[in-house]
């Protein structure tokens, strides 16, 4: 029996962090302390000042453990993960799960890629973000490779050079051509200097760069490239136009103000970067009930910054916090620079702080009925599936697989990634079956899982060279499209591994439609009402339509790759060349011989081997 009296006498005078459980043995809260001894005592001593929240969660206390460190550092880091870790309900927490993307500009490599990320690393490369649209990013993407011919291949240099021909987008004039030594080292990187420009918002040289070639075309009566020209300048201008902030005195910096309602609070951010307001972001946190803002500030600051990849040299807020050296100290380590810490009184850090806080109490009068609708479907729902499942699991992050084949022709596997209930596209996988023979499930199930969790033994043990961690999170369970066999196949690869993971089949009824889980040996079946049950069926829906997608694609280039790679003279550069320009093979089939002729690659020889194997097929 713990006897909290007698536990309190023995703790000690220095730094750490303290952990209250209740009588199931529930961690309930997390806190850290200069002085344990000081600081936990102060919980159970009579005091009218009180809140209602701490004495609801002390009345509920039933023991504690604490864990000494040297230093008040420590403490935050120890402190920050343990509440990410098991999501007391007396802390205050952070809803929202996000995940950024980036524009990386791999200056680590002779040639250097400009492509998009979700996970900055300490390799040498340039990274731009975060950018809260995925839709502007890509255009940005999508402009660079029009404005310059920059790789997008995988090739390492000089280990790839000349070892194949240059690929289709050389043949289309969007490359060119390091693979095959077509361009020098500091030609290429003259280009490279040009994207980031546009990257860090330096339109101007761009522009004037794009309007001289405009008028050199227009001179030579070459109206179409000057009409691309143009379209490309309008781009620019565009992309332009799209960053409103334009000041010298705004740099790096991160915008937060919070505003509150009842038991829950909306945190806004403005991220600047290079001068330009690249996104914006709201948050929700619960559990703020007899919070002051400053501790719900604090909270937030905390989790939001253990979680993010990049730290801004400024964080400018719409109130004060409390411990603000020692996160500040804490920042600056994470960036490895100087951080600073401002709540502005006036001027013009202060009037973007209003906006902050207007736009954050805008979002939460707008939307705050919608938003706890969407954690009721989300977080609320993955609480749900925790209680049916009846087991110690904290569900985050769920993989779920499924095998999709055609009597074992073209089998293929898929993964699927939901966080905090909604799901991650960038974290999708593929998997194309390679061991297994004819239409087994259970075989394809095990093959699968052993060669995504090799993958994340590989890349966290480093020895895969290089890369990108797509393997690199492990999940709290996986989900399993079938039952018993599924579940037992996926359980054995893993148990070979060495890895614990748990398991549940998403089983079907006799019409094929979601019925509940197998966990644990039993079936576990929940309300069809609940917004558990809709969750499952959403997973289970998407994993299958991903894999059945992924199967039809490979089906669908197989029976191309069967017509085209019987003409002769016709080999894989060709191919791509004329699915590219007429876009289907009835496109193909259908051209006349002077179109097939003019296609990108071809030559007569060519395109009358083509035009006569249609006609004489």
């Amino acid at each position: 029996m713990f006897n909290i009296p007698e536990e309190l006498k023995k703790l000690p005078q220095k730094p750490g962090v303290y952990i209250m459980k209740d009588e199931d043995g529930y961690i309930i809260y997390v806190g850290k302390a200069i002085n344990l001894r000081s600081r936990v005592r102060q919980y159970f001593q009579e005091s009218s000042s009180k809140t209602l929240k701490v004495r609801n969660m002390v009345s509920r206390i039933a023991e504690f453990e604490y864990i000494v460190v040297d230093n008040e550092m420590e403490a935050l880091i120890l402190e920050n993960n343990l509440i990410k870790e098991n999501k007391p309900k007396y802390n205050i927490l952070l809803k929202d799960d996000k995940t950024y993307p980036y524009i990386k500009v791999t200056l680590n490599e002779k040639y250097p890629r400009i492509y998009i990320v979700r996970k900055v690393l300490k390799d040498k490369a340039k990274y731009f973000g975060p950018y809260t649209n995925v839709g502007d990013i890509k255009q940005t993407i999508g402009l660079i490779h029009e404005l310059w011919p920059i790789r997008r291949c995988q090739k390492k240099f000089p280990r790839d050079l000349y070892k194949e021909r240059p690929c289709l987008y050389h043949y289309i004039g969007q490359c060119d051509a390091p693979c095959n030594g077509l361009i020098s080292e500091e030609d290429y990187g003259k280009y490279i200097n040009e994207a980031m420009q546009l990257l860090n918002g330096k339109y101007e040289g761009i522009l004037s760069s794009l309007k001289k070639k405009m008028e050199a075309y227009s001179e030579n009566l070459e109206f179409e490239k000057a009409a691309e020209v143009r379209d490309n300048i309008n781009a620019v201008r565009s992309l332009s136009e799209t960053q409103k902030i334009e000041s010298a005195s705004y740099d790096e910096q991160d915008v937060i103000a919070i505003a509150r309602a009842e038991d829950e609070a909306l945190a806004q951010i403005f991220f600047i970067r290079g001068g330009k307001i690249t996104g914006r972001e709201h948050f929700m946190l619960d559990t703020v009930l007899d919070t002051s803002r400053e501790e719900t500030m604090t909270a937030f600051l905390k989790q939001f910054y253990s979680e993010t990849s990049v730290i801004p040299r400024e964080i400018i807020l719409d109130t004060d916090i409390s411990e603000k050296d020692i996160i500040t100290e804490w920042l600056s380590v994470l960036r490895g620079t100087h951080v600073t810490i401002t709540v502005p009184q006036k001027g013009s850090k202060h009037k973007l702080a209003n906006l902050a806080y207007k736009n954050a109490s805008l979002t939460l009068n707008q939307f705050g009925d919608k938003l706890k609708r969407e954690n009721e479907r989300t977080r609320g729902a993955l609480d749900e599936i925790e209680e049916a499942l009846n087991a110690d699991i904290y569900i985050h992050r769920i993989e779920a697989y499924d095998i999709s084949n055609i009597q074992g022709y073209e089998s293929v596997g898929s993964m699927v990634v939901f966080e905090g209930g909604k799901p991650k596209r960038s974290d999708y996988r593929k998997f194309k079956i390679k061991g297994v023979l004819g239409p087994n499930d259970y075989a394809s199930i095990e093959e699968v899982i052993r060669r995504r969790f090799n993958r994340y033994i590989n890349e966290t043990s480093g020895n895969e060279q290089e890369s990108e961690g797509k393997f690199s999170t492990l999940p709290d369970i996986l989900f399993i499209d079938g039952g018993k066999g599924q579940v037992g196949a996926a359980l054995k690869a893993l148990k070979e591994l060495g890895i614990d993971i748990p398991v549940c089949g998403m089983i079907k009824d006799d019409r094929h439609r979601t019925r509940g889980l197998f966990f644990d040996g039993q079936e576990i079946l929940m309300p069809y009402t609940s917004e558990g049950f809709k969750l499952i069926t959403r997973i289970q829906d998407e994993v299958h339509r991903f894999a059945i997608e992924y199967h039809r694609k490979l089906r669908a280039k197989a029976q191309i790759k069967s017509v085209l790679d019987d003409i002769p003279g016709i080999g894989p550069v060709r191919r791509k060349a004329l699915l590219a320009h007429f876009g289907s093979i009835e496109g193909i089939m259908s051209a006349s011989l002077e179109e097939l002729a003019a296609a990108d690659g071809m030559n007569k020889n060519a395109a009358e081997s083509v035009y006569n194997f249609f006609r004489l097929k």
